[in-house]
This record gives C-alpha cells, structure tokens and sequence, in this order.
C-alpha cells in the first residue's frame, strides 16, 4: 500500500494523493471509502472527491447499489496509468535513497579521514541498511551489529546476526556508529552507560 503521509519536508503531492488511491482500490476493490481513507490517510471527502473524478474520467468502476455491497475497480485504462504513475514514484524513491547515501558517504570519509577503519553499527533498521552499502565505498569495514530491539536478536543482516547491546564487547572495532536517524542522543546515552564511555561513538551528524 502507498500511503500519502504527512512529513516534514515530504508533503502529498496531488499525484501521489492520486496515485495511493488508485493503488489502493486496485488491491482491494471491495474496500470502502471510509476503509480506503484510513489506509491512504486522507479524508472520506477527499476520497469521495477521487473516486468521482476516477469514474469520470474512466479509470474506476462502480458496482453495487448501497455503501455496504458497493465495489471498485481498476478499468484497463485505470490500470496503464497506475502502473506508469508506479514507476515514476518508484524512480523518484531511488534518487531520494541515492541522494542520502552520498551524503552518509561523506559522513563516513570523514570518519575515515580520522583514521577509523573498522565499525560496528548500533540499530539494525533501514537506516543501517544505507549505511552499511554506504560503508563500502567509504572504505570502512563493518565487524559487526548490534540493536536493544530484544526481537531483532539473533537475525540475520548483510551476513551477520544481530547482537544485543550486551554484547558490544564481543567485536574489534575502532567505532560504534549509530545507524539511526531518530533517537540518536538516547541511543548514545545507553552506549556510555554499557561501556563506560571507553568507546568511540559516532553519529550521523557528525560531520
């Protein structure tokens, strides 16, 4: 499902408000307005007013005669446009990934540039992801990851296992770095608190 989010600096545009409704009835049809609002987050007349303008220009369908037995459906032309519309929000998404791995690239030559080599990674979501590919062309080498997320233990990641925070003794590096964008302070909080503050610790902001 594509959802039109809110953010701060990524606002709904009116086609990706277009394209998370038509998405959303093409994967459940039998939803209703109500249903496919909460799901795109946005308005029951703001979903109202899409479907109208779907049906209008083709692109939906209507069956049934009351709220609780009507369905809609994607026509064949509802359906090109979907899927064009999908691959340009699918090329948009890579250059927002490619435009924040460049700069977590920096951040890490200059970590670099400090002489550190070797990193173990502290959070185990999406954003470790980028910053493990970015490690690669920073030449840095990731030991090891651990997270304090008790039900990430144990799973793999990019060829390791995920380690608990208890475990930060257990690899050589010359840094920890915080793989996260949010909690960043608490999470370099809790690093002290476990090793006394004898480590390096790095964060994303520290250009």
């Amino acid at each position: 499902m594509i959802k039109a989010f809110n953010t701060r600096f990524l606002l709904p545009t009116k086609d990706l408000r277009f394209l998370s409704l038509l998405h959303a009835i093409y994967e459940n049809p039998a939803s209703s307005q109500k249903s496919i609002g909460q799901a795109t987050y946005l308005s029951s007349s703001m979903v109202n007013n899409y479907i109208r303008y779907f049906t209008e220009e083709g692109l939906v369908t209507v069956s049934g005669s009351t709220n609780r037995t009507k369905s809609y459906h994607v026509t064949e032309a509802g359906y090109d446009i979907l899927t064009s519309s999908l691959l340009d929000y699918s090329a948009e998404i890579v250059q927002l990934y490619t435009s924040v791995k460049k700069e977590i690239v920096h951040i890490l030559n200059g970590f670099y540039d400090e002489g550190i080599r070797n990193i173990l990674l502290y959070g185990a979501a999406e954003t470790a992801e980028i910053v493990y590919s970015a490690a690669k062309e920073a030449k840095l080498v990731v030991t090891g990851i651990v997270d304090n997320d008790k039900e990430k233990y144990k799973k793999p990641f990019n060829g390791f296992t995920i380690k608990s925070s208890d475990e930060l003794g257990e690899s050589e590096f010359d840094a920890i770095i915080i793989a996260s964008f949010g909690k960043q302070e608490e999470i370099y909080q809790d690093i002290i608190k476990i090793t006394g503050g004898k480590v390096l610790i790095k964060r994303l902001y520290d250009l």
